[in-house]
């Protein structure tokens, strides 16, 4: 009789067992469906012409506002756009911004003439973008500024401010008005697998841009504009960039530094594995001819492929556009500890090397190791004002860095001193 009330127990532990799973399995997943919040279903139509910014509007409040992780998913079809505002912080810690479909902005240039940015996202901890096409209609403010008329600055197309574990994988910006992408006062991003194109003329269309940012990566992307590929501004550090394609574009620059009297430095920066191809520079730091206690030191660019460069290798601390505000063309920033290693390929002009550096904070700690770039099936040639540093390996062209012993003896750059 017991053996059979234990048999019988049992085999009731075991359908209610089944029976709470499944009661589970089906509420974690109609909770699942309530957190993922179609656009289209909530009212957005991809038809090009109806602005979808207060539906994105409302599906960000809702996914705000839960306490469970969130999506908000864009859906197949083109969007428009006029501009949003996502503002945190949120009550939860992951949500993502899922898109198929591509966001539009407007080819009118007074839409945006008085916004900084199309996209904004401020004060988020837990953002994720994955997918899709973001679409600036940049070309038409671009025209305007060709033409030299009275024109909008423009406005950046996708910004985060004060983000916190951001996560962006597969996106794709074109034809932004100005900057692509903004970091700035964010921290832990990672960008993988994003994409930028804009026009080689295209001026002041940054692919990326981080300032006072720290702990950011950048992997496996392919940028190509009409200035940096990625830009590199004060207050950064613990920054890794790897498997960059850039181009066209001006390179990988860290700067333009020294704006400010009083500026933030940036520190522990390395750009590896990467290929410039017909940039006006590969990798550049520059900074502003003028008083600043600004800084750029423990950088390091790796093993780097230069493909017909017009500046393969450049540091400039005489950066003043127009020629106004630099006394004495002095910059106060303080470039140190940078390596340049494992860097071949060709250079456009017959400088790939050029170190033009403060007269009152020269470049110290300057290393070059295993440098081979050639001009025009020649070994080219290097320029070094102010400028302090060693070299490991086979370094060509021959390095003019001078040692701090025996500094300031200068190298003509073109060998005929």
């Amino acid at each position: 009789m017991n053996t059979c009330i234990i048999k019988f127990s049992l085999s009731l532990l075991v359908i209610l067992h089944v029976f709470l799973s499944l009661q589970l399995f089906f509420f974690n997943h109609a909770s699942a469906a309530e957190l993922t919040f179609n656009i289209v279903t909530l009212g957005a139509k991809p038809d090009e012409k109806t602005d979808a910014s207060h539906v994105l509007q409302t599906a960000w409040a809702k996914a705000c506002d839960s306490s469970e992780p969130a999506t908000i998913y864009v859906p197949e079809g083109i969007f428009f756009v006029r501009s949003v505002r996502f503002n945190g912080p949120c009550k939860n810690n992951a949500i993502t911004i899922l898109i198929d479909g591509t966001l539009v902005a407007s080819s009118d240039i007074q839409v945006l003439a008085n916004s900084s940015s199309w996209i904004l996202f401020n004060h988020i901890n837990g953002l994720s973008i994955t997918g899709g096409i973001i679409d600036g209609q940049g070309t038409p403010l671009w025209n305007c500024k060709h033409s030299r008329k009275s024109c909008p600055i423009g406005a950046r197309s996708l910004q985060i401010n004060d983000g916190k574990n951001v996560n962006i994988n597969g996106l794709s910006s074109i034809n932004s008005q100005l900057f692509s992408i903004v970091m700035n006062r964010c921290q832990n991003v990672h960008m993988t697998r994003v994409n930028v194109l804009a026009a080689g003329d295209s001026p002041n269309t940054d692919g990326i841009h981080v300032r006072q940012s720290s702990d950011v990566t950048i992997l496996n992307s392919n940028i190509g504009n009409g200035d940096d590929c990625i830009s590199i501004g004060p207050g950064t550090s613990n920054m890794w960039i790897e498997s960059i394609t850039c181009g066209p574009g001006h390179g990988i620059s860290i700067g333009s530094l020294g704006m400010k009297a009083e500026e933030d430095g940036v520190h522990n920066i390395t750009v590896k594995s990467s290929t410039f191809t017909r940039t006006r520079n590969g990798a550049r730091i520059k900074s502003w001819g003028r008083p600043s206690n600004g800084f750029a030191t423990n950088v390091h660019f790796q093993h780097i492929i230069m493909d017909n460069v017009k500046n393969p290798i450049i540091i400039d601390q005489n950066y003043c556009p127009h020629l106004k505000d630099c006394p004495g063309q002095d910059s106060g920033v303080k470039v140190s500890e940078v390596t340049y290693e494992d860097i071949k390929g060709t250079s456009a002009t017959k400088i790939a090397i050029n170190f033009d550096c403060s007269p009152t904070n020269h470049c110290t700690g300057l290393r070059l190791i295993d440098i081979k770039l050639t001009y025009e099936n020649h070994i080219a040639k290097a320029s070094c004002k102010n400028a302090e540093g060693t070299t490991f390996g086979v370094v060509e062209p021959s390095s003019c860095l001078a040692s701090a012993n025996f500094y300031p003896y200068t190298i003509d750059p073109l060998g005929y001193s």
